[in-house]
């Protein structure tokens, strides 16, 4: 039985080692597969620091205005409504499967907005008996746990950024440090199974793969998944049916792209004239929004690839 387990082990482990071979030396497609001409045009502006965009299950765009603290929604003819006010500095967004909004606001914490009623709760602002260093973004399991950065007060020569997770129905005593010792962890994201978790390390110009709580892989690891060039760092990012990662990079005005083997497929450019401070990526079927954040303009391009189904709209 022995010989016989420790066969298996080495089998599995051959295999796990081919299948990993081949996928980290897959030649990588070009960006016309992705985008085709990949022609980036004027969606809507709406003004303000925009931060955070997110589709709701009824196709409907938010974002929110990190400066103002206002959450918008925005028509699909690009008319932007304001629907309520933080009171503080709102970063990322996604919807719950309920409806509400969850936003991550760097002042106040996590709160949740019901469109139905308007009302604002907050959801978690502390860890244990400190209070948190700020939010930026945030992304939902398939639990209905949610995964937030915190990167305030870190940077690359002080890396004491921090990601958390919240599992369902949970509270500030049920918060869990998944990672730390981070360079501004930025944007976040999940692989298409959910065993990945993407981390924009914005102070350190790289996405880190790590895995998920949901992971039982015993093989997986923490790595650096990609690099990125140009600007100051990678800000918010969104994931494709396929794999595919989106990444915006603040003042870069643009939108990188890598295979799901990290391989950099090409750069989405905002047009000439365009600002530069490219801040967060959403889809919604096949078209991915842009938002930037030095005029207030929010872009799109029609892609190849759906973008992943996020936890609301499974």
């Amino acid at each position: 039985m022995t010989k016989l387990r420790t066969l298996t082990f080495t089998l599995s482990t051959m295999l796990f080692t081919l299948l990993l071979a081949c996928n980290l030396h897959a030649q990588p497609v070009t960006l016309s597969a992705i985008c085709d001409d990949c022609v980036v045009e004027r969606f809507a502006n709406c003004g303000g620091f925009l931060e955070g965009a997110t589709f709701d299950r009824n196709g409907r765009l938010w974002v929110v205005d990190l400066l103002s603290g206002n959450i918008l929604s925005v028509s699909d003819t690009g008319q932007c409504t304001v629907e309520a006010n933080t009171g503080g500095q709102p970063n990322g967004a996604k919807h719950h499967r309920d409806g509400r909004l969850f936003i991550a606001d760097k002042a106040k914490g996590i709160l949740a907005f019901d469109p139905e009623t308007k009302t604002l709760d907050t959801i978690v602002n502390m860890y244990r008996a400190e209070l948190i260093r700020g939010f930026n973004d945030l992304v939902f399991d398939d639990n209905g746990g949610f995964y937030f950065t915190e990167p305030y007060g870190s940077g690359t020569l002080n890396p004491v950024g921090r990601v958390f997770y919240m599992p369902p129905d949970g509270n500030n005593a049920t918060l869990q440090v998944v990672a730390d010792t981070l360079a501004f962890p930025n944007g976040i994201a999940l692989s298409p199974n959910g065993n990945n978790l993407y981390i924009g390390e914005y102070a350190r110009k790289r996405i880190i793969s790590m895995p998920s709580l949901a992971s039982r892989d015993v093989f997986d690891t923490s790595y650096v998944k990609a690099n990125t060039e140009g600007g100051i760092g990678p800000d918010g990012m969104a994931v494709d049916e396929v794999g595919n990662i989106y990444q915006a990079i603040f003042q870069g005005g643009q939108v990188s792209v890598f295979s799901p083997a990290g391989y950099e497929i090409g750069k989405i450019w905002l047009p000439a004239g365009a600002g530069a401070a490219t801040t967060n990526v959403a889809f919604d079927g096949n078209w991915l929004y842009i938002t930037e954040s030095s005029e207030g303009v929010i872009w799109r391009v029609r892609t190849n690839h759906a973008g992943l189904k996020l936890y609301h709209q499974r």
